[in-house]
């Protein structure tokens, strides 16, 4: 199958037009756009970065602005019927990043300048919340009709400094001194929406603006950004059958390899599983699975803030609560987590009806390897170099099912680690441990499983085996390997396909490294 018989992939194409008149491959999202914009008339949703919030945004654009010929086949033109032409306010701030209180107000000075032009008005008023009331007063006025603003990337000036205890409120009052208009301009708007990676309390951003629907975590639209698998399934299988072609992958193996790479995303419960746009389409473009997402950037706000709140790897990997402990003001939050799940580092994996409880966790391959690496040089070592080429030589191991080698190798990498004063501590070495198999990347740890007699420390999936283990701090390796059989932690896995291997590891303090193991099975 050759490469000019399909359509182009629009990797890194924002703007609906570009991608309609260049015959771009394009997934209809025009279905989510009729509901949202019948639902009400203020609307915000939040998604991670690179999912296609611009998109829709020029999408919607296009919409009011009554360009029905640019929707031709799509599902909007079968049920829109008046195709009513509107003046569209949009606001970018994406580049409003990395400034100064200063900076900020020029740069909303500025794109305000560009929306006044597009309607042939001029304005010198220095301040941008007088000057926003004035563009749409005077632009209802000039066309004589109700303005549709559009707000892209609304938290961009406040993300990088959301760590930053002075900086973020001096930003923030900036922000919300220059949304304060919509509320008093209602008689004049038609529709009003904003969309952003965080969530920002309404009374700390949009003080006024107490009519604002929220539906990011609603199931109507879970599929509105990002590629649903049905999406994929049903309109993307040429682009499948290319990838597979040229890795020599079957039909089956192609749609696994993809979806532990790039799917997994729950904006609610139930929720069509969503995969990552950007990658997927990185992906079939440069017909190599890769980490896309991880490459174009980790945000250092997010490390940050990983430091601030003390998280630790191994919590990151499993997570509960309830809807307001993620879904939550950004600003003003006691743990990482509604920082993680806005971003895309967790996302929903279950739910817990009788005591409206979430389970979140790392949403496939791509973010836990990614961000694995991203935390290696807080909780491990700085030469992240040493650390890759350790859990690769212990992959090789792991792939001849050389588990002793593997902690051979283990031992010796320990003790090059640097000192930590959590050396003492058997979590210290369980964290390392964690990292270091997490990044063997084929293969799946996670920690603390529960099983009726208690919990094992750390468990190990790969191709063919199925490791337990048991982690003692200056104790035997046969006392670690009498726990797992006293308990009998090898019965919870009877079921799992794959043999069950024991490994009790004794880790020695003053050493710093691991002293001996015991493997049976």
């Amino acid at each position: 199958m050759e490469k000019n018989q399909l359509k182009r992939l629009p990797v890194g194409i924002q703007t609906f037009e570009k991608i309609v008149n260049g015959d771009y491959l394009y997934i209809d999202k025009t279905e989510y756009i009729w509901r949202m914009t019948h639902l009400g008339s203020y609307i915000f949703l939040s998604r991670p970065r690179r999912f296609g919030k611009s998109l829709l945004v020029s999408t919607l654009q296009a919409y009011f602005e009554g360009r029905r010929e640019l929707f031709k086949g799509l599902y909007i033109d079968s049920v829109e019927k008046e195709w009513t032409e509107y003046p569209v306010l949009r606001f970018d701030m994406s580049s409003g990043k990395h400034m100064e209180k200063d900076q900020l107000e020029r740069y909303l000075l500025s794109i305000l300048g560009e929306n006044e032009r597009r309607f042939g008005l001029t304005s010198d008023h220095p301040d941008p919340n007088v000057r926003l009331k004035n563009l749409i007063q005077n632009v209802h006025k000039k066309t004589g009709k109700k303005v549709v603003i559009l707000i892209d990337e609304y938290d961009a000036p406040l993300l990088d400094v959301v760590h930053e205890e002075e900086t973020l409120p001096v930003l923030r009052n900036v922000m919300r001194n220059f949304y304060s208009p919509l509320k008093a301009s209602d008689p004049y708007l038609q529709f009003v929406f904003l969309t952003g990676i965080t969530k920002f309390s309404q009374l700390s951003i949009f003080s006024e603006l107490n009519n604002l629907t929220n539906i990011s975590m609603n199931a109507e639209f879970d599929g509105i950004c990002g590629i649903t698998k049905e999406e994929v399934l049903t309109q993307m299988q040429d682009y499948i059958a290319v990838l597979g072609e040229r890795n020599g992958w079957t039909k089956e193996n192609t749609i696994d390899v993809l979806t532990k790479q790039y799917d997994g995303y729950h904006f609610s419960w139930p929720s069509a599983d969503i995969f990552n746009p950007f990658s997927l389409l990185q992906a079939f473009n440069m017909k190599k699975v890769d980490s896309y997402w991880f490459a174009s950037g980790t945000p250092t706000y997010l490390v940050e803030m990983l430091r601030k709140f003390d998280a630790v790897p191994t919590d990151i990997s499993s997570m509960e609560g309830g809807a307001d402990d993620f879904d939550a003001p950004t600003e003003g939050m006691t743990t990482i987590m509604p920082l993680l799940y806005q971003s895309g580092y967790i996302t929903i994996k279950d739910y817990d009806e009788i005591f409206r409880s979430y389970t979140l966790g790392i949403p496939n391959n791509e973010v836990r390897i990614g961000l694995t690496k991203a935390l290696v040089p807080s909780y491990v070592m700085p030469n992240t170099l040493v650390v890759n080429n350790t859990a690769r030589n212990i992959a090789r191991c792991l792939a001849k099912d050389d588990i002793d080698g593997a902690l051979s190798l283990l031992k010796n990498f320990l003790s090059t680690v640097p000192y930590c004063n959590d050396a003492s501590s058997e979590g210290h070495f369980q964290q390392v441990l964690y990292i270091i198999l997490t990044l063997v990347s084929d293969y799946f740890a996670d920690v603390e499983i529960h099983t009726p007699a208690g919990r094992v420390d750390m468990v190990l999936r790969t191709n063919t085996r199925l490791y337990l283990f048991e982690l003692k701090l200056n104790k035997s390796a046969g006392a670690a390997m009498r726990q797992i059989n006293l308990k009998d932690y090898a019965s919870r896995f009877s079921l799992s396909g794959l043999p069950v291997i024991k490994v009790g590891i004794s880790f020695d303090s003053e050493r710093r490294t691991i002293g001996e193991w015991k493997i049976e099975g």
